[in-house]
């Protein structure tokens, strides 16, 4: 009888606990299933982009912890004229050895067809632990710092490398490479700007804690990598390397074909626009913010219209269905070097939001499709080394637009006119190329070919 008694007594309160448990359960599980819906859909799930796509969002979570934790130690934390040295300091330490660094990352992960889970997963662990070794010097903001921030650095590349190469392997039926790729990169945009608040919270507890939270995430991402779909590493219905018979050339970088090397060069424009924007505009409105706003304000007016600007770009690579990526590439230097021209004769705080939503816009959409041309026109053999190889290219664009925009006086006129100089030299080597390329395709109307 007692414990029936007791029974009775408890019913109502686990029945209690049970609502009160489901309550609070389903907002995370509503929310996750509405992510894990829109990642999967049209195909996605079926063919494993989804996964790609949720591990991709990972990468970004655990890259901006990351960039926080620096910000704060290399940039604001310091006067203006110390920040300038820091900065130039960092380019210097972690840039000279990734360009050394950076060719061996193509090849090495050539030889790896049937390991590019583990390359992923591998470039995921070697971020946590950098992640905890940088956690004790990002206070002090000691040397030691560099380094980590350069296998960071490589670590970061080696993992995009290696995706973009997955993608066409991923690809769902009636869907362009610009628009899986767009899927891919808006999904990274997306978890950036929600982790972003939330590492300066963590900032805010100690500079310690954003590289905690990275190293969290990392490992995440460690775990996914080895989900995704076997046919990652599979090599079934791609073409192999052979001997060389009489009249046949092998598989090279050298045989890209000129839409990949003039879509190469508009958008290393594009990413010296890039690297100029950030360092010009971020000391030039901490000394002259924008008209009636602190420095602070002005900072993430820029920032603000520069993210919404590429996740539109994003948006709208994943909106288009079979549209020739020369084309594309085209139109967005066009469009970016007016509002550099505009910003140049017009100079004011909405001139400068303008260009920067225009840059971030045109470098998304550009970028989206000089990877559907890699993915269309480049062997699979070498492949992941032409991505290795454009990734480094492009990533030294940014840090030369980057370092004049360190050395540029600061003068707002001044700097929107390199701007537009900037885009003007990408414009006439890459413009006539690329719409050559086109005509010659047809326009670029049909569908991009995977290897």
């Amino acid at each position: 009888m007692a414990t029936a008694r007791s029974s009775d007594d408890t019913g109502p309160l686990r029945r209690a606990g049970r609502a009160v448990g489901r309550a609070l359960h389903r907002p995370f599980t509503g929310t996750a299933r509405g992510i894990r819906k829109a990642t999967h859909a049209h195909g996605a799930g079926e063919s494993g982009l989804g996964k790609l796509i949720e591990l991709h969002a990972v990468n970004g979570a655990g890259d901006v912890m990351i960039t926080v934790a620096l910000a704060s130690t290399v940039f604001f934390s310091v006067p203006t004229d110390e920040a300038r040295g820091r900065v130039a300091l960092y380019l210097a330490v972690t840039m000279a050895p990734f360009t050394l660094l950076a060719p061996v990352i193509g090849p090495l992960l050539d030889r790896l067809p049937h390991g590019r889970r583990a390359a992923m997963a591998g470039a995921m662990l070697a971020r946590a632990l950098l992640a905890i070794l940088m956690s004790t010097a990002v206070a002090t903001g000691g040397l030691e710092l560099y380094p980590a921030a350069l296998g960071v650095l490589v670590s970061s590349k080696a993992y995009g490398v290696v995706r973009s190469a997955v993608v066409p392997r991923l690809l769902p039926p009636k869907f362009s490479l610009v628009k899986a790729n767009s899927r891919v990169t808006l999904a990274g945009l997306l978890a950036t700007g929600i982790a972003a608040p939330i590492g300066a919270g963590l900032q805010m507890i100690g500079p310690q804690w954003p590289l905690y939270g990275a190293c969290a995430l990392f490992l995440l991402g460690a775990y996914w990598a080895f989900t995704m779909p076997p046919k990652v590493d599979s090599a079934k219905g791609e073409r192999k390397a052979h001997m060389l018979t009489h009249g046949e050339k092998k598989p090279s970088l050298r045989t890209v074909g000129p839409s990949v090397l003039h879509g190469l060069q508009a958008n290393a424009a594009h990413r010296a626009l890039s690297g100029f924007l950030i360092f010009f505009l971020a000391f030039l409105l901490r000394e002259h913010p924008l008209a009636g706003q602190s420095a602070a304000v002005s900072l993430g007016i820029v920032g603000v219209a520069a993210g919404a600007g590429n996740a539109i770009g994003t948006a709208v690579g994943a909106w288009l269905r079979a549209r020739g990526p020369e084309m594309i590439i085209v139109t967005m230097l066009t469009l970016v070097l007016s509002a550099a021209v505009l910003a140049a004769i017009f100079f004011g705080a909405g001139m400068v939001a303008v260009l920067t939503a225009a840059a971030g816009f045109s470098q998304a959409l550009s970028k989206l499709s000089l990877d559907a041309l890699i993915q269309r026109d480049v062997p699979e053999q070498v492949r992941t080394s032409a991505f290795a190889r454009s990734e480094t290219l492009l990533q030294m664009a940014w840090v030369v637009g980057g370092a004049i925009g360190i050395a540029l006086p600061l003068n707002g006129v001044v700097g929107m006119s390199v701007a537009a100089g900037i885009l003007a030299a990408g414009a006439l080597a890459a413009d006539r190329g690329l719409l050559s390329a086109a005509r010659r395709r047809g326009g670029g109307s049909a569908r991009p070919r995977v290897a």
